[in-house]
């Protein structure tokens, strides 16, 4: 399941950075650590600072890894796109659309 992370980095995250941190390196440990692989890492200037595209084996794998990020305090803020299959997911609205009656 390809994951999409997009996240700003806290002050104190900021400085490891500066100072040399290699993120690419740590980040593709932490993926391939839980059965993942980063497909790429980019730095950003914007609302987020950096964006990471992974390949993970299932929703449960990337929450752990958001939790696992998200509480070492290196992040201010991520959020999590994962990619969806519209192949699977058009036929079940086209169904539930012919039987869903809107309030009003």
């Amino acid at each position: 399941m390809r994951t999409i992370f997009l996240a700003r980095y806290a002050p104190n995250a900021v400085k490891g950075i500066i100072q040399g941190s290699d993120r690419q390196s740590a980040i593709n440990a932490l993926l391939e650590s839980v059965g993942g692989k980063l497909e790429s890492l980019t730095f950003t200037r914007g609302e987020f600072d950096v964006v990471v595209i992974a390949e993970l084996p299932d929703q449960s794998t990337a929450m752990g890894v958001a939790m696992a990020v998200e509480a070492t305090g290196a992040l201010t803020c991520m959020t999590i796109l994962e990619e969806l299959d519209m192949k699977q997911i058009i036929p079940i609205a086209q169904k539930a659309a012919k039987i869903y009656e809107p309030a009003g």
